[in-house]
């Protein structure tokens, strides 16, 4: 029998979860409502309803962003705990991602704002270096506060830290995931590149192959954290845009 912590377990229940994310028709069906209560309902009603939990109908652009956070910690530390303890501690750290932004804006010395104060993390890391409470899943990150540049850089290199020793001199999978994310960014920062919309959708199709090849590998964990992220940042256009411009919640 297998349990939560067995490697055959963990990559079960991610392959089932993997096998359930939306596919373009879903997204298309999503696009073509206007208003926020009905894209809500649509999206309840598909596999994306983990996504969209504590968001009302009427919830407006921050308690979008808030829900959305905590479901993504929450998916992170689920994916850590069917993980086997040798690699929970990499899991976890992947699952600081969705703080890393607001951080490094906090690291440049950027405005505090009231949303902050609803916010676990953020509330705590308001008067700086994360070192206690719940922003306390940053501290490895405080010597980047003084160079909030170094911020990506600082976390690869503590992800790398806590991937077991085995899988750093053996890890083909994971080297080939970290080149493919490493050319993604390098896209995006051409300055050809007029929206992330197309390199995003090929980061996507490039990762959904990358998963196929590691199913029976722990590589499976990280692809898969990073293709559930890629789908709540393409949720989150939708969710932000009809509540921003709720009569013009369709994109043209």
């Amino acid at each position: 029998m297998i349990r939560a912590g067995d490697l055959d377990y963990a990559l079960a229940r991610i392959g089932a979860r993997f096998g359930e994310r939306p596919g373009e028709g879903t997204w298309r069906s999503l696009t073509v409502i206007r208003g926020l209560p009905a894209l809500l309902d649509a999206a309840r009603s598909s596999s994306l309803q983990s996504w969209v939990v504590g968001i009302a109908s009427d919830a407006d652009p921050h308690a979008i962003e808030a829900a959305l956070r905590s479901n993504a910690r929450a998916l992170a530390e689920e994916v850590r705990l069917w993980m086997p303890a040798e690699w929970q501690a990499a899991v976890a750290w992947a699952g600081v991602l969705i703080d890393l932004p607001f951080a490094q804006y906090l690291a440049r010395g950027g405005a505090t704002y009231a949303w902050m104060d609803d916010d676990p993390v953020f509330r705590d890391l308001r008067n700086g270096v994360p070192v206690s409470g719940a922003a306390g899943r940053l501290a490895p990150l405080a010597g980047a506060w003084s160079d909030p540049d170094g911020f990506v850089r600082s976390w690869c290199t503590e992800w790398q830290r806590r991937v077991p020793p085995e899988a750093r001199a053996d890890g083909a999978l994971l080297g080939e995931f970290a080149r493919v994310l490493n050319q993604h960014r390098t896209a995006l920062a051409e300055p050809a590149a007029r929206d992330g919309v197309l390199p995003r959708r090929a980061l996507v199709s490039r990762l959904a192959l990358l998963y196929r090849r590691a199913t029976s590998n722990p590589a499976a964990a990280f692809i898969f954290l990073a293709l559930c992220a890629l789908d709540m940042e393409r949720l989150r256009g939708e969710l932000l845009r009809r509540a921003i411009f709720p009569r013009f919640g369709v994109a043209a």
